[in-house]
């Protein structure tokens, strides 16, 4: 029977260092091994593949010999001698893989139990359109965790650092073994930490941290809008028991501006004028971040007109090209008319009625006409 290639068993290529073939081997291992595949002749025979590929390619030596003259190298007489690969029997031990494979899973393994790094915080902070644009350094209040000053975030008494467990030896880690199970769990004297502390700080409870306020100043970068975000490392909660402190977000919120409102690097902004200059034509100046501007209005302009003024917008943290400022031009009723200007305007009026009036308001005359149109289909 000729015997499948070692990397291909594995699911593995050539290249695969140790660690790789290692995580292949756990996950095949759990699928195939006989005790979770009772009664499988099949499962068991890849199982016994899988176990005897991974002997020979963890091996420095053996994979040595196999990367040069493949399974020849294992056979009786063969350039590499010894036999067979040294494979054991086919229902090797479960509890090896499941303490192994559950560990690394579940936190187990035979490592210590890392102090918990602390928690990253979020803080929204508002600002106005200029500051925006230009950049702007704020002070901001935190409600935090800081490292303990009195133990130095050690938890003990006299700031050294907690002695190692005796029960599990600084590992964190029992095992405890059932049949031919070894079942790891945390230590249940030093709860997974490693160590203990027989005395403790009076001022953070042997947590290593206290609860405190504390001011940072933050430069905020000119073009930041809504939803963009600054992180200050290591300006988080302070970890327990001396663990790394997390991160701060800064996240941006933009205030409503009460004359423009912002799309990426555009700015918008209504511009109202009276009908006269509508009409007629006319300049106007509008504002913009780095101050007013002349907009010609020219005649016959209709309301919701856009026009647009060039590199007049902002630019983003992201692109140094400016945007454009976009104006929408509104058309504005005259009120708190006097009787003359009153007089004025039926007289305008008046003067736009019958068909001479019609090129007056053409879309007044499209308008009516579909609507005549509308009603005559109606009554046919």
């Amino acid at each position: 029977m000729v015997k499948r290639d070692y990397y291909e068993i594995l699911g593995v290529p050539k290249s695969a260092d140790e660690r790789e073939i290692k995580k292949a081997y756990k996950r095949l291992a759990m699928k195939f091994h006989p005790d979770r595949n009772l009664g499988d002749k099949g499962a068991e025979g890849r199982f016994k593949e899988i176990k005897e590929a991974y002997e020979i390619l963890t091996n420095a030596q053996k994979r040595a010999s196999y990367d040069q003259y493949g399974h020849a190298a294992f056979e009786q007489g063969g350039v590499g001698g010894g036999g067979q690969a040294g494979f054991s029997s086919g229902s090797a031990d479960f509890s090896d893989i499941f303490g192994d494979v559950f560990g690394d899973i579940f936190g187990g393994g035979r490592r210590q139990q890392r102090a918990t790094r602390g928690a990253d915080l979020r803080y929204t902070m508002e600002l106005s359109l200029e500051e925006a644009v230009r950049g702007v350094s704020k002070e901001i209040r935190i409600p935090t965790f800081e490292k303990c000053g009195v133990c130095n975030g050690n938890g003990t008494k006299t700031g050294n650092k907690p002695q190692s467990c005796s029960t599990c030896h600084g590992s964190g880690q029992v095992q405890i073994r059932q049949g031919f199970f070894t079942v790891q769990q945390a230590c249940p004297h030093c709860h997974g930490r490693g160590s203990k502390i027989q005395d403790p700080c009076r001022l953070c409870n042997a947590k290593g941290r206290i609860a405190k306020s504390k001011i940072l100043s933050v430069k905020i970068p000119s073009g930041v809008d809504t939803g963009d975000r600054i992180r200050l490392n290591s300006e988080g909660e302070a970890g327990e028991h001396g663990a790394p402190a997390g991160d701060l977000y800064v996240e941006v919120q933009m205030r409503k501006h009460h004359i423009f409102e912002r799309e990426e690097n555009n700015l918008y902004c209504e511009v109202p004028i009276n009908f006269i200059m509508a009409a007629l034509g006319g300049e106007i100046e509008v504002p913009t971040l780095d101050g007013r501007v002349t907009l010609k209005i020219p005649p016959e302009t209709q309301t919701g007109k856009l026009f647009r003024m060039r590199g007049k917008g902002v630019s983003s943290v992201r692109s140094s090209a400016l945007g454009d400022l976009l104006c929408r031009v509104v058309v504005e009723t005259p009120v708190n008319l006097n009787e003359h200007q009153k007089m004025i305007l039926r007289d305008l009026n008046d003067s736009f009625s019958g068909v001479s009036g019609e090129k007056n308001s053409p879309r007044s005359k499209t308008f009516f006409d579909g609507v005549r149109q509308f009603f005559d289909d109606l009554t046919h």
